[in-house]
């Protein structure tokens, strides 16, 4: 980056803190603020209200502190104005939401919302917060646009808890999907331009949150387990019944009818992977009128995951899509990589502007730094999809002259004559 740039994200920077000094009704916290954002994008080994603090020249970090636990000002109300943000520089009809949830690891019992709970980050079970997050993602950009702290039953179940924490009465217990829903419908009400919703097993094996999509014909790309129930072919002599997802990996395995493609650029190139699909009848679920269910497996290029007889697999991922019937298998593919999008923004904010490392343990202050990391990271998103491609001006064209790829067209169906022998 150039000097002129620099100078330029500074004034930009002061340009949107100054824009959302209508949040507070002193002068002071709208000061503190616009210093709390320049310092989670300064570069700090931590992000907490001391590291702050010193910063911006305050003697003490009660002046920090102050702003997250103690001033008035509302971080619903900057959640909002972040997703008018991000929809003004990347809104995209052909945009998606992304849904996945990250935690936090912390120690005791008093941090709202921590207990021992599945940990992503590690793989197992870690006193954590666990934290739904909604990105918005689109080819020239993607960023958070809306959060939700999730509540263990053990927390909701003790209101005295709750209260000593500042959880309003009237948050009950709900599931990560059900999280995942009330964004969406936030979304929807806000008439957020998008195409998709795009989510891991953990959200794509829920019926509540298909049956979302389902009612108001919005198109998905959801991991789903193995179990997923499937009504399928009842099987003959040598070609298994189709009840569960995984049973199509015999037929899949039988026709031999795997594409390789990429999924999108990662850190080390393009993610290749082998790709089938199939169309199928979900269990009990009809997709909406116009629409079709199919499943894809992905395979894996190598062996890299060891099974039960102790010996190396390719890794074989099962997504349940729905959407009108005549979208293309290439379009979901595509669609399919999107995910790592919601990936990104996890480690951004974890890495750049301390998401989890906030010293607040009740539930306002909590979403007022999680939701200030939010804002922070919108920026350097929108700043960063305004730079030129290198080797390009910005007055320079992007290059068109690629090859693209065949279209693979629709995903066949499965019937009883797909397996031979």
């Amino acid at each position: 980056m150039t000097a002129e740039q620099i100078a330029e994200w500074d004034a930009e920077l002061s340009a949107l803190t100054g824009s959302l000094g209508y949040l507070f009704n002193r002068p002071e916290p709208r000061m503190v603020f616009a210093q709390f954002i320049e310092g989670l994008l300064a570069e700090l080994p931590k992000k907490n209200g001391w590291t702050l603090s010193e910063r911006a020249g305050h003697v003490t970090a009660d002046r920090m502190q102050w702003l997250l636990n103690g001033s008035v000002w509302d971080a619903d109300r900057l959640r909002d104005a972040i997703r008018d943000y991000v929809i003004t520089h990347l809104g995209d009809q052909d945009a998606a939401l992304v849904i996945d949830d990250t935690q936090a690891q912390k120690k005791g019992t008093k941090s709202v919302g921590v207990a021992f709970q599945h940990c992503g980050l590690t793989g197992d079970v870690r006193n954590c917060q666990t934290m739904v997050m909604l990105t918005y993602a689109t080819a020239a950009g993607h960023a958070f646009i809306d959060r939700r702290l999730y509540l263990p039953e053990e927390w909701t179940n003790d209101r005295e808890r709750c209260a000593q924490a500042g959880v309003p009465d009237e948050i009950a217990f709900a599931t990560k999907p059900e999280l995942a829903i009330s964004m969406l419908e936030q979304a929807r009400a806000a008439h957020v331009p998008f195409s998709w919703v795009l989510a891991d097993a953990g959200y794509g094996r829920d019926p509540q949150l298909r049956a979302w999509c389902h009612g108001r014909k919005v198109p998905y790309v959801f991991g789903v387990p193995v179990d997923l129930p499937i009504d399928g072919p009842p099987g003959k002599p040598r070609q298994p019944a189709v009840k569960r997802a995984d049973d199509l990996l015999h037929y899949a395995k039988t026709r031999d009818q795997w594409e390789r493609r990429s999924c999108g650029d990662g850190a080390k190139g393009e993610r290749l992977y082998d790709w089938t699909a199939f169309a199928v009848q979900v269990k009990d679920e009809n997709p909406a009128d116009g629409f079709t269910h199919w499943l894809v497996l992905r395979r894996s290029l190598h062996p890299n995951r060891r099974g039960k007889d102790g010996q190396l697999h390719r890794e074989i991922a099962y997504f349940l899509i729905h959407a009108p019937a005549a979208t293309a298998v290439s379009e979901v593919i595509a669609r399919a990589g999107g995910r790592w999008q919601i990936e990104e923004d996890n480690e951004i904010n974890k890495q750049l502007v301390g998401l989890a490392q906030y010293q607040v343990r009740k539930w306002t202050p909590w979403h007022r730094h999680v939701t200030a990391c939010m804002l922070a990271t919108a920026f350097l998103s929108i700043q960063r999809a305004a730079l030129p491609e290198p080797g390009q001006t910005l007055e320079s064209e992007p290059d068109t002259g690629s090859e693209q790829a065949p279209d693979q067209g629709k995903a066949p169906s499965i019937d009883e004559s797909e397996a031979a022998g």
